[in-house]
């Protein structure tokens, strides 16, 4: 599942007294003055260049019965959803989620056109949903699973006029703090408030979990509990195989090589993990569920699925990506239907490769370059090819 990039915010000097009541500072810190609350905003990186494709530059697309499947399933979301990326509106998607057709190839076709960011290379990663031993009760040495604090709130900026994302923390005496990171989490900063929904077996096994957002839990008397993102603690997203990497611990940091230094290095692994102060919370899901809950609000399938940024590119978009996983050649129509918070960025794409541990080898080892081509409506891809006349100066 972060680059940082920041530009001057318009109209900064009336923004500032509300940035500085919404600036998520400790309970114990003084007010900030406001320029420094201001940095606190996460800013809008520059927009990539959309390009609609003539049909000499697009590649072969080969749709199958699963991308279709999963572009059905997101088609309920698509026309109630703000498109943070301005590619598509609302009722761009109405006739493609009205057609029947059964032939993928034929759909897919008849109702879009590909379109390139900037030049379509970035970088693809995995996820999958990974299935962890756990207990309904504490034991010693597992870890709390714990559900969203009620008093952990998200505040979108542009609901405020303000360039930017979402700023979290909770809600005490009628102001916003910072929630608790990582570190205070695990000493006990939410314990004693029934948030637990399970423990974990191994402490490290929760903290992959909480890197990819979801997954199932193997409880004692062998029922499994399937589980999904609630929310977030709102503190940055910290790589700790990109640490390792920088300390020359490990040279190759997959998922794989940072378990096996933890093993290793156990209370070396317990502070290199709280060094990443992200914290996720869940929520239980239904049992009924053939995946996971992405971002959009529907089941996952694999590979047919992916995570990519919002602000390049409409959740929904069916995206052919071509990369490699295992060494062999992956090119394949997905549609986007999940986020994460290290995918960030244009043609940055995290695949989703479903459930178990083949799925785990080959999410935890890729990181490989791509060419990505999009998917848009018909109604968005004429929109790029005829672009509104510039307003003249007043």
């Amino acid at each position: 599942m972060k680059p940082d990039r920041r530009r001057h915010l318009p109209h900064r000097r009336w923004h500032l007294p509300l940035l500085a009541a919404l600036a998520l500072a400790s309970c114990a810190a003084p007010e900030r003055p406001a320029p420094e609350a201001a940095r606190l905003v996460p800013e809008a990186p520059p927009k990539p260049v959309a390009r609609l494709l003539p049909p000499d530059e697009a590649p072969a697309i080969l749709a199958d019965a699963r991308a279709l499947e999963a572009f059905r399933r997101a088609c309920p979301r698509l026309s109630r959803r703000v498109d943070a990326s301005g590619l598509t509106r609302p009722e761009d998607w109405a006739a493609a989620c009205a057609d029947g057709e059964s032939n993928p190839a034929a759909f897919f076709a008849r109702h879009f056109r590909a379109v390139r960011l900037n030049d379509g290379r970035g970088l693809a990663t995995g996820y999958f949903e990974p299935e962890i031993p756990a207990h309904d009760r504490a034991v010693e040495g597992a870890a709390p699973i714990l559900a969203r604090p009620p008093e952990l709130v998200d505040i979108r900026l542009a609901d405020w006029g303000i360039e930017g994302g979402t700023l979290r923390g909770v809600v005490k005496r009628n102001r916003i703090l910072r929630a608790p990171d990582r570190a205070a989490i695990e000493r006990g900063a939410l314990a004693g408030r029934g948030l637990e929904l399970a423990w974990a077996a191994s402490p490290v096994d929760l903290f992959f979990l909480q890197i990819q957002g979801s997954g199932r839990l193997r409880m004692a008397d062998g029922s499994v509990m399937r589980i999904g993102y609630d929310g977030q603690n709102g503190h940055a997203y910290v790589p700790i195989g990109r640490l390792l990497r920088e300390r020359g611990q490990l040279e190759k940091a997959g998922m794989a090589e940072i378990r096996a230094w933890i093993a290793a290095n156990p209370e070396g692994g317990a502070a290199l993990m709280r060094e990443n102060p992200s914290y996720i919370f869940f929520r239980r899901l239904p049992d009924t569920l053939d995946g996971p809950i992405g971002a959009l609000g529907v089941p996952l399938l694999a590979e047919a699925n992916a995570a990519a940024d919002p602000a390049t590119l409409p959740l929904g978009t069916p995206v052919w990506l071509e990369t490699m996983v295992e060494g062999q050649p992956f090119r394949r129509l997905l549609v986007v239907a999940d986020t994460g918070g290290a995918i960030k960025g244009p043609n940055r794409f995290d695949i989703f490769f479903g459930p178990g541990e083949a799925a785990g080898r080959k999410a935890g080892a890729l990181a490989a370059p791509l060419q990505a081509t999009l998917m848009l409506p018909m109604a968005a891809a004429a929109r790029l090819a005829s672009p509104p006349e510039p307003r003249p100066e007043p």
